[in-house]
Order: C-alpha cells, then sequence, then structure tokens
C-alpha cells in the first residue's frame, strides 16, 4: 500500500469504526459489511462491487497491527484528508481487482480467497478437469524412412479411466457418495485469519466423491493401466535421436481434460550407401586415376531415384567433395538439402603390362619438381 493511498482515503470511516477501535471492532464490522457487499450477495452492481473492495481494502490495512500502525503515523503527520496527485489504482494486497472481479467465474475465485470469511471456509469450487499425463516412448525407422517420412504403429501402455467401473472407482452395482468433508466440490480451504487459500481435499484426494465399496480392478481410484496402439506419423527428415512431440496424443485426462501429449524418440538405422549431415546426405564415389587426372562425367547414385549425372574436372584430387543441389533431406520448410559426393580416388592393384607401360611414359613426362620438397623443408624448422 502507498504513501498516497495513506493519505487519501480513511480506512476507519470506510469500516464503519473509530480509530481507537480493537481489533475484535474491526474484524466483526467488516464481517458484516462484507456480507452485505459481497459481489456475490449484488450480482451486477457496480456500486456494491466498489464498496466491497473499498472495505476489504481497509481491513487488509487494519487488520495487520504492524500496517495499521504505519497507516496511523503517516496519517498524523502528514494530517487527514489530504490528497495527491494521480487516481487511485486499481490493485490492492498484490491483487488485480479487475482479474478477480472481472467475468468469468469471479464468483468462485473470491469464494475460494474469502472462504475463511463467509460460511466458514467452504468453498463452491467444482472439481476441475485434469489434463492427461505426458507419455513417452521410442520407435525404430530405417534410414528411407526417416528421410521419406513414415507411418509407424505404437503400442502403449498407459494409465486412463478403468474399464471394468468406466472410471467411477465403485464395485459394479454401486455408485460413489459425494465426500462429506469438501461437499464433492473436491477442494478445502485453509484458514489464515482474514483469508481462506484452496487446496484439495484430503479426504477424496481431490475427486470430489468417496468409494465405499471399491471396484477390485483399480482399487477404488477410477484409474487403471490399459493397453491401445496408436498410428503415428513420423514427419520426412526426422534425425537419429530426435524427440518429436505428438499433440494429444498422451494419456487420456480426468474429468473431460484434455490428454497429454506423446513425446516419440526415433532410432536411425544406417544405410549400405548413404551417410547424413544435417539435411543433406552424403556419399563416397570411386573414381579412377584417368577420370580424375582428366575429367570425366560419372554417375553417382540418389536416395531413392535415378542416378544424376556429376561431371568431375581435370586434375580432381583424392577427396574433393562435388554438391548436387536439391537431393538430399527435405526440411521443415519444404525445401531440399543437397547430395555431397566425395570422390575416392582408385589406385589400381595390378597393371597389364600396357597400362604399365603408359604409366611410365607418364612418370618420365611428369618428372620435375619433387612435391614433398616444401613438407620436407617445413619439418626440419
Amino acid at each position: 500500500m502507498s504513501t498516497k493511498d495513506f493519505l487519501e482515503k480513511d480506512y476507519y470511516k470506510a469500516l464503519g469504526v473509530t480509530k481507537g477501535a480493537s481489533a475484535e471492532e474491526i474484524k466483526k464490522s467488516y464481517r458484516k459489511l462484507a456480507r452485505k457487499y459481497h459481489p456475490d450477495a449484488n450480482k451486477g452492481d457496480a456500486a456494491s462491487e466498489e464498496r466491497f473492495k473499498e472495505i476489504s481494502e481497509a481491513y487488509n490495512v487494519l487488520s495487520d497491527s504492524k500496517r495499521r500502525a504505519e497507516y496511523d503515523e503517516a496519517r498524523s503527520l502528514f494530517g487527514t484528508g489530504a490528497r495527491m496527485p494521480g487516481g487511485a489504482g486499481g490493485q490492492f494486497g498484490g491483487f488485480d481487482l479487475g482479474d478477480l472481479f472481472g467475468s468469468g467465474g469471479a464468483g468462485g475465485r473470491l469464494g475460494d480467497l474469502f472462504g475463511g470469511v463467509f460460511g466458514g471456509g467452504r468453498t463452491t469450487t467444482q472439481a476441475r478437469p485434469r489434463r492427461g499425463a505426458d507419455v513417452e516412448t521410442e520407435a525404430s525407422l530405417t534410414f528411407s524412412d526417416a528421410i521419406d517420412g513414415s507411418t509407424v504403429a505404437l503400442r502403449m501402455t498407459d494409465e486412463g479411466p478403468c474399464k471394468v467401473c468406466r472410471g467411477t472407482g465403485a464395485k459394479a452395482g454401486t455408485v460413489p457418495k459425494v465426500c462429506p468433508s469438501c461437499n464433492g466440490t473436491g477442494q478445502s480451504s485453509r484458514d489464515l485469519g482474514s483469508f481462506a487459500f484452496s487446496e484439495p481435499c484430503t479426504t477424496c484426494r481431490g475427486r470430489g466423491l468417496v468409494v465405499e465399496d471399491p471396484c477390485a480392478t483399480c482399487s477404488g481410484s477410477g484409474r487403471a493401466m490399459s493397453a491401445r496402439t496408436i498410428q503415428a506419423r513420423i514427419p520426412a527428415g526426422v534425425a537419429d535421436g530426435q524427440r518429436i512431440k505428438l499433440k494429444g496424443k498422451g494419456a487420456p485426462g480426468e474429468r473431460g481434460g484434455p490428454p497429454g501429449d506423446l513425446y516419440v524418440k526415433v532410432h536411425v538405422s544406417g544405410h549400405p550407401v548413404f551417410g547424413r549431415s544435417g539435411h543433406n546426405l552424403t556419399v563416397t564415389v570411386p573414381v579412377t586415376f584417368t577420370e580424375a587426372a582428366l575429367g570425366a562425367e560419372i554417375k553417382v547414385p540418389s536416395h531413392r531415384g535415378q542416378p544424376v549425372s556429376l561431371r568431375i574436372p581435370p586434375g580432381t584430387p583424392n577427396g574433393r567433395t562435388f554438391r548436387v543441389r536439391g537431393k538430399g533431406v527435405r526440411r521443415s520448410d519444404g525445401t531440399m538439402g543437397d547430395l555431397l559426393v566425395k570422390v575416392d580416388v582408385q589406385v589400381p592393384a595390378e597393371l597389364t603390362e600396357t597400362a604399365r607401360e603408359a604409366l611410365e611414359k607418364f612418370r618420365e613426362a611428369t618428372t620435375g619438381e619433387d612435391p614433398r620438397a616444401e613438407l620436407l623443408r617445413k619439418g626440419r624448422t
């Protein structure tokens, strides 16, 4: 609470008590006024809503001995009835009043917050739907299915509504009873003086129902392990070890809540020809010495397609990599990666007499500076 609020607002007047009123008198007056102006009792009455905010703010300060002393001291130093520039603001005690009194269940939120003051701490909030748990599993794909995408059948074992009792938790022929501790809300309130905070009921564990004759299959929980098979679409381009999220394919929810999500860790097997580097495919292609030296046009394999032509320029060294555009892995935006072709210059293990004579002539024709001279020189430094 700001000094401006302390100076502008007369909290004693708001509660209809004198400055010397005892804590009990303040609390008694607050209870009386709060019941009268509570929004649940005056639906659609903006004036009552403002009045309720005013008395709640006043009680928030005067019920705390430390804050009350600070308030009294501030008003005695600067005088009563002082005004400061600016509006009063829209918050008190850390709560956004627009949120508390807005549409969409304000009565329930206020019932939770002020339950200890009205009706002995009993909340009117109904047991809420609960989202299903997330589930993790694994799937194995071939190299090609991972590149192109695939639909796989996944055998799942997870918790869901018991099929024997249909989720009631009660033995056949019987029905659960409303929990006497929370009157079926699944929530109980803990009184903290002027406020009460909701928490799951310990008697029914938040279900709002108590089972006297439990189902033998689920022991009264209404939940049981069950097996199911789902068809999961694994997108094209998935990599080994990647974790795929399948929204809404996890465990079923409770009380009409949405299902959780399914996370699939993918294992991808190797390929006898192709490797992978991100969204690029890799392949090593053998070339002859003459193809590398003189240049050539060769055929290289493409994944699940016809071979493509690649021009090898003259003087290509061993290990050089060439790029074939658009023959790699599909990206999420629909574009394709590339095929990276690495050449492996083959040295013949055996030579015919004609080939040997030709190479001898080639050696004589290319005799010149030692290609290792610079390497040897650097090695001596």
